[in-house]
């Protein structure tokens, strides 16, 4: 019987650029998730007339707003990779997420990965000596240039 183990190898790894390009993108979108699902809640109290919801989202403090932004990069991290093994700036990027066998990471990998980027200046430990950061070594993770991935895997599509 022949064994087909696939493994993820240096070649196939999404490069330092990439990598900057996905955190700067990915942090601008979530950004712009936040922006716009305020705007919207003080566009609805203006419309409606209830000026206490539009004055609940301008009198927000810090600490609000820090929970806000936090809950929604996690969902958007989390929604994105677990679903698609990518996020939206990854898709331009052309990169994804794969285990250490090339197969989509499981759940709790996931959640791993999505709880590491917590860690303050995280988004930069992969332009270290190591291409891979923290939230990649925690979760046992890899981004991968997604068309040499699926080419050096014999794969027409991920999984």
């Amino acid at each position: 019987m022949k064994n087909n183990q696939f493994t993820v190898t240096d070649d196939v790894l999404a490069t330092r650029g990439q990598r900057f390009f996905n955190c700067i993108l990915d942090l601008l979108i979530v950004h712009t998730i936040l922006v716009s699902i305020a705007t919207t809640i003080v566009i609805i109290g203006d419309i409606t007339n209830n000026y206490n919801l539009s004055g609940w989202v301008e009198s927000t403090t810090t600490l609000q707003r820090l929970f806000f932004w936090f809950a929604i990069l996690f969902s958007y991290y989390f929604l994105t990779e677990a679903y698609f093994s990518r996020t939206f700036a990854k898709y331009f990027t052309k990169t994804i997420v794969v285990a250490k066998d090339g197969s989509r990471p499981k759940t709790h990998a996931i959640i791993i990965r999505t709880l590491s980027r917590f860690i303050p200046l995280e988004c930069l430990t992969f332009l270290g000596t190591n291409i891979r950061g923290l939230h990649d070594l925690f979760s046992d993770t890899y981004v991968v240039r997604k068309h040499e991935f699926n080419h050096k895997k014999g794969a027409v599509l991920f999984p």
